[in-house]
């Protein structure tokens, strides 16, 4: 899907476009799970599948200092423990799991409103 480009004077780490195992990202495009915020991008985020994903994982999260993480699951819906969202939950940091693509929308539209929000995006071709 491809999302038109925000021309307002901040567009630092906008998404441009998605598909099924990529996103593009200030028309640079990757096809790993990475972590996003409007001015980080970390495209070595380690957890490829779902099942990888571990409790430090989500603590690299904090170091992006959110106020509401965006967790992107891949092509399906997968919703973690509460266990493994403990990190962000304990700090009273609002977290939303949905399918990637769902994920990449929200973020356009809540760092529009200026939200300071991460998207942690797995790349995943289930």
């Amino acid at each position: 899907m491809k999302i038109e480009l925000d021309n307002s004077a901040d567009t630092n780490n906008k998404i441009n476009a998605y598909a099924r195992d990529q996103v593009t990202i200030a028309n640079k495009t990757y096809s790993s799970s990475l972590l996003l915020s409007l001015d980080t991008v970390i495209s070595d985020w380690p957890p490829q599948h779902f099942s990888e994903l571990e409790t430090s994982h989500i603590e690299q999260i904090l170091t992006l200092s959110p106020e509401i993480v965006l967790l992107g699951t891949g092509s399906s819906l997968i919703f973690p423990s509460e266990q493994l969202l403990q990190p962000l939950t304990g700090r009273s940091i609002g977290i939303e799991i949905m399918d990637t693509g769902a994920a990449c929308r929200s973020y356009n539209f809540l760092t529009g409103e200026g939200r300071h929000v991460v998207a942690a995006l797995l790349m995943i071709k289930n």
